[in-house]
């Protein structure tokens, strides 16, 4: 008899994978079910329906991102060292990327248009989230006074993150980390602007 934990976590991972390379409009539950070995039945006793699968999925796709990036950051030992930590962690994500496919959080917004609501609102609180990262490492940074006081922290979290999503998308246009490396250097320096 199969672990119910075990079998949701193998599901979440292929179907996790599928979604992210092929998109999830194009990914179909057969296709998960010819990657799993699982019935439709046996998918459809852990997942309600597609969406909550898709929903999961993405979410089970960024813990694996972030868990990676979580490591980076915490062997830093201040605010400026972290934000360099999370920049250069995508500095190689098209060539060595940590997630099969690129980043999900990309992925999903680039596809989850008006027809697909869940992700997109899945998508944006996942998006929340890092930003709020950001901020906080920014907040412990000013309290430290390694950060100077009087910065907008969300518009720094905001920068960072879309510079980050943006140079992905253009090195994964053409294949090579050129285009990434460049924003690293530009945010490199920002970051060092805001140094206390």
């Amino acid at each position: 008899m199969r672990n119910p934990t075990e079998t949701k976590g193998s599901i979440l991972e292929h179907a996790g994978s599928l979604f992210n390379i092929q998109g999830y409009k194009a990914t179909s539950i057969s296709h998960i079910t010819d990657a799993t070995g699982l019935t439709k039945g046996a998918i459809y006793r852990h997942f309600k329906n597609k969406e909550k699968l898709e929903e999961q999925s993405l979410v089970y796709l960024m813990s694996v991102m972030f868990e990676k990036l979580r490591t980076e950051i915490k062997q830093q030992q201040n605010a400026v060292n972290k934000l360099k930590a999370i920049i250069h962690f995508f500095e190689s994500y098209v060539t060595k990327s940590p997630i099969k496919g690129g980043c999900p959080l990309l992925n999903v917004a680039i596809e989850a248009d008006d027809h697909s609501p869940h992700l997109r609102k899945k998508a944006h609180h996942i998006l929340e989230v890092l930003k709020e990262s950001i901020v906080t490492i920014l907040s412990n940074g000013q309290k430290f006074n390694q950060i100077k006081p009087n910065i907008d922290k969300s518009y720094y979290a905001t920068v960072l993150i879309a510079s980050l999503e943006g140079a992905i998308m253009m090195s994964k246009l053409s294949k090579t980390n050129h285009d990434i490396r460049i924003v690293i250097s530009h945010l490199e320096k920002t970051i060092e602007q805001i140094e206390a």
